[in-house]
């Protein structure tokens, strides 16, 4: 007895001890997702199409009133209280003018890079061999009379007049910790081949994403950020389902653990019966699509193709990250009621961004932040830290490459041209 005594001490100091230590030694990483907004209502600026002008002024007004530079303290902020290691950044915006129409255009605003200027240093863009996990996306270039705007104080000082041609491009972006247990393995951006067009050729909003292999603390881990189209035609699969679809058609060979930030443009509920509420505008059923139809539904795609939602609840109304006005000043007026009778008492109405993992990964908390205060953004951000359960050092195959089509100069010139012609024709026809 005296020698089994010891024997079952033993035994109970390895359960107290060794076993702890090892649940301790599972490797997690903590990630956020942020839309940080390009700064103006693009919806608001597609209704004045054909005044082209009046659009791109309407839009720069907006810009210079969200101003980034005070919403890059906040959203700094934010990321400092939460220190994600990896944060996946949509609608990652730079705003171009150029001054003369043989001039080059010129970057006036970035705001990813004032973002990490506001980060002191502490985060970086993902980069590996030359490639930057910065995948331009959505772009509208400066064109010479269509899209000139006036701004006295921002034009002097760059241009020395008070107007310029003006445009941007808005993707994704993946930003990573300064940190020895985070290497970087590769990177890589890409597109969806499903596009939506508002004027063609010159016009499409194309969408994609960024994605980058790191290790944290050794365990090869794939790191992917995207925005889904938000703009959807009555009777017609959302092009947001389809971007799904291909999204975890690219992924489908990752074997090692996979974390996907995004914002989806689908909220679980989509597409909703037409008489459930919908303020914001959210795709409802149709002959193509049936009321909950999980084909029409980019959430939904990812769950069936058995990516898993790090939380917060998504159904619970408290969770939803999508309802501020285009000014930033407090939830839109129009929706606030909606939000407060679904059970959200900060005036958003759907859930549109997420963090999903796959291939031995588990969520251990998670939460959403941006929804009160001072806002950085028209939606809520998501952070999770998951537990990365598989350790192996498996590096997956590169992710397929897409380009979108490419425009040959020509076919530029002769587009401008007649958007000219048209933009001019509407003003005479207006006259009379």
């Amino acid at each position: 007895m005296k020698r089994v005594l010891p024997f079952l001490l033993g035994i109970s100091l390895i359960n107290i001890y060794l076993i702890p230590s090892a649940k301790a030694e599972i490797p997690s990483v903590t990630v956020m997702s942020r839309n940080i907004y390009l700064g103006a209502d693009v919806g608001r600026a597609l209704e004045l199409i054909p005044n082209l002008p009046a659009a791109a002024q309407y839009m720069w007004d907006q810009v210079k009133q969200t101003d980034f530079s005070k919403r890059a303290k906040i959203l700094a902020r934010e990321i400092n209280q939460s220190s994600p290691d990896v944060i996946g950044l949509q609608e990652a915006t730079i705003w171009y003018c150029k001054k003369y129409p043989w001039s080059k255009k010129v970057e006036v605003f970035n705001f990813t890079e004032q973002l990490l200027d506001n980060l002191n240093g502490r985060y970086e863009l993902v980069s590996k061999d030359g490639v930057k996990a910065l995948n331009p996306g959505f772009s509208i270039n400066p064109i010479p009379f269509l899209t000139k705007v006036n701004d006295k104080q921002t034009f002097k000082e760059v241009f020395g007049r008070s107007s310029a041609a003006c445009g941007f491009e808005t993707g994704d972006a993946l930003l990573v910790k300064k940190s020895d247990n985070l290497e970087v393995i590769e990177v890589g951006n890409s597109e969806y081949e499903d596009s939506y067009p508002i004027v063609p050729t010159i016009m499409t909003i194309h969408r994609g994403y960024s994605w980058a292999d790191i290790k944290v603390n050794g365990v090869p881990t794939r790191f992917v950020t995207t925005h889904l189209e938000s703009l959807w035609d009555d009777n017609k699969v959302p092009n947001s389902a389809k971007q799904a679809m291909q999204l975890v058609s690219d992924l489908s060979n990752t074997k090692m653990p996979v974390i996907v930030m995004g914002d989806f443009n689908a909220d679980p509920r989509d597409p909703r019966s037409k008489d459930q509420s919908n303020p914001g505008e959210q795709p409802v059923q149709s002959q193509a699509c049936q009321a909950n139809d999980i084909t029409c539904n980019a959430y939904s795609i990812m769950g069936q193709a058995g990516y898993k939602d790090a939380g917060p609840d998504s159904l619970d109304p408290k969770n939803y990250t999508w309802g501020m006005n285009a000014l930033l000043t407090g939830a839109d007026s129009k929706r606030l009621i909606a939000a407060k009778s679904m059970g959200n008492d900060y005036g958003f109405t759907d859930r549109l961004d997420y963090i999903f993992s796959k291939n031995g990964t588990e969520s251990v908390a998670s939460e959403i932040i941006g929804t009160q205060g001072e806002y950085g953004s028209d939606h809520a951000g998501v952070v999770a830290t998951i537990a990365l359960l598989n350790q192996s050092n498996v590096i997956s195959q590169t992710l397929p490459e897409h380009a979108p089509f490419p425009i040959s100069f020509w076919q530029m010139v002769f587009v401008i041209l007649m958007l000219i012609i048209t933009y001019f024709y509407w003003r005479k026809k207006k006259k009379n």
